[in-house]
């Protein structure tokens, strides 16, 4: 197989999903498409509407062929789904993770899931894990689950749809599900408990080219050759992949969206804490990396109302100064303090511009908690939309006091699930450090932390 020249990347995040193409020899994108991911919340409970998906990568998917074209394909989404199909698809709708069982389906789980020690993945809400999804639809719906003759991690669901072949993958296995041993390379006990085992097909490299495009869809499409279809990747891992290939350890990785989620390369996992949303993903090489999350993207968009107005100079200073601060957490159940409720200790944030500066320090704050809580250290890269906040950049120097540097431009997973194809990583310009805040805002956070102490 000749090594393509452009790479059609499936991209499908929580809030929205796209079709990104990518240049082989230069890792730039030529060409983008993007729609929202809507959840439905009719049937058996609410789910993604994975056919409205499908129809729009397949749209995207011929516009994109004839200008700029692609030759090869790859997947990256995010984990926290299974995919339990029947005979001929779909047995079962893909259930949104941010459904909340009942109590008494939680405490089942609770009963039954691996402990902490055995899967590095804390117990979270809703279907953060998605050997909760599994457990909640098997037992919930038991005749509907005896139809389901194989269950796919998500990305590789999508894989399945391009060429009617069924492969699971360690990132999206190793991202919080329970489903799998880290330190083992294997699956977990929870497996055998719900007796899954016989519908997991074989465990993939994410790098694995596993077929090529089905020739229906091949003429659906117009394209002319072959296109092979590689693996895919977790998102979040995803994002890992380019500086795993050209960083030395330590380092950390903020990747920021709905989810921030950091990686400490070289950290420390003998520091995990279940009560804290820290874990250990897998990376694309199957190695356990100390990982971290809080909902920081929901939680900015949530403080700012969508309307994010840059605070200048004065405005920064006064909420520094009059010590205008969100104390966590805004989105309860996820994070470094999952079980606190929000709060202004010293009043809410007036202005826009005001609530800006505010969610940004916020946001900082939370941040570098979360980086302490998986050991790490050397420099902090940011990618995503909060590479482009220059108040969360200096807040974060200041408070790790650890070179930062920004990737502002793409969030990072479009570009690692296309080196999975044989891209070339592209030299990324670097933002500088920035400039760390004063004197004030070290006090401004030593009150933050005293009030959560």
């Amino acid at each position: 197989m000749s090594k393509p020249r452009h790479i059609a990347i499936i991209d499908v995040g929580k809030t929205n999903a796209k079709i990104v193409v990518v240049d082989a020899a230069s890792g730039v994108e030529l060409a983008a498409r993007s729609t929202p991911n809507r959840v439905l919340t009719g049937g058996p409970y609410p789910h993604y509407d994975v056919d409205a998906l499908w129809a729009f990568f397949l749209a995207s998917l011929a516009e994109l062929a004839a200008t700029p074209g692609f030759d090869a394909i790859s997947v990256t989404a995010h984990g926290a789904a299974a995919a339990l199909m029947g005979d001929d698809g779909l047995a079962m709708p893909v259930i949104d993770y941010e459904h909340s069982y009942p109590d008494a389906v939680r405490r089942a789980y609770a009963e039954l899931r691996p402990d902490f020690t055995e899967t590095a993945s804390p117990y979270l809400a809703g279907g953060l894990n998605a050997g909760a999804q599994i457990h909640y639809q098997k037992t919930q719906f038991p005749q509907r689950f005896g139809d389901v003759r194989t269950i796919l991690t998500y990305a590789q669901y999508w894989v399945w749809r391009l060429t009617g072949i069924a492969v699971n993958e360690v990132t999206s296995l190793g991202c919080h599900t329970d489903l799998w041993n880290p330190r083992e390379g294997d699956y977990s006990s929870l497996v055998d408990t719900l007796d899954l085992r016989p519908l997991l097909p074989p465990i993939r490299r994410a790098f694995d080219h596993i077929g090529d495009v089905l020739a229906p869809l091949q003429h659906q499409l117009g394209i002319k050759n072959p296109v092979p279809v590689f693996c895919g990747i977790h998102d979040s891992n995803a994002s890992l992949l380019p500086h795993l290939m050209t960083r030395s350890s330590p380092f950390s990785v903020v990747s920021t969206g709905t989810w921030v989620v950091l990686f400490a390369v070289g950290g420390r996992l003998d520091r995990l804490d279940q009560q804290r949303d820290t874990l250990a993903n897998v990376d694309a090489y199957g190695k356990a990396v100390p990982s971290a999350r809080f909902m920081g993207g929901r939680e900015f968009d949530l403080l700012t109302g969508g309307n994010a107005v840059a605070p200048d100079t004065v405005t920064l200073d006064r909420v520094i100064r009059d010590r205008i601060m969100l104390l966590p957490s805004l989105v309860k159940g996820t994070g470094p303090f999952p079980h606190r409720e929000a709060m202004w200790p010293n009043g809410e944030a007036r202005t826009p511009a005001e609530r800006t500066a505010a969610a940004s320090l916020y946001a900082a704050l939370m941040t570098h908690v979360s980086l302490g809580l998986i050991g790490a250290e050397g420099t902090t890269i940011v990618e995503g939309p909060f590479a482009r906040n220059a108040v969360y950049l200096s807040a974060l120097r200041s408070l790790t006091r650890r070179g930062v540097a920004a990737l502002p431009g793409s969030t990072g997973t479009s570009l690692g699930a296309a080196l999975l194809a044989g891209a070339t990583i592209p030299v990324q310009a670097e933002a500088g450090n920035g400039q760390p805040l004063d004197a004030a805002f070290d006090t401004y956070a030593a009150i933050w932390r005293d009030h959560l102490a």
